[in-house]
């Protein structure tokens, strides 16, 4: 019973691990693409910080209600397309973000360059 408790902790402290890593991973990938990409800017640490965040969630969100995986390399067009309307769908909650549907497309094209060329998993 004692170690069950253990490694429902050790697992809960690893999740977190790297949901922050995970997090940490998205801001630079958003900050490098928002250099890269015409149509897709972020304004500020905090707003690319608060945009990882809210990327993250509605990642989630939709890999665990839809069970699709929304990274732009994940499940084909499908991926692309999910991963395209949540970068859009970003900037009407984060303040100091603008993204034109082109720059959308674009982003998450280059979101999936960069997540094939960087460790980890980003969306």
């Amino acid at each position: 019973m004692a170690h069950r408790e253990h490694e429902v902790r050790h697992s809960n402290g690893n999740s977190i691990g790297r949901w922050i890593g995970r997090l940490v991973l998205i801001t630079i990938i958003l900050a490098i693409t928002s250099f890269l990409t015409p149509g897709f800017t972020i304004y500020g640490l905090w707003s690319t910080v608060l945009a990882a965040v809210v990327i993250t969630i509605i990642d989630s969100l939709v890999e665990s209600f839809m069970g699709v995986d929304a990274s732009p390399m994940g499940k084909g067009l499908k991926g692309f397309v999910i991963a395209a309307i949540i970068i859009y769908a970003t900037q009407f909650l984060v303040p100091g973000m603008s993204v034109s549907i082109i720059g959308a497309i674009l982003a998450a094209l280059v979101i999936g360059v960069l997540d094939a060329i960087l460790p980890g998993r980003a969306m």
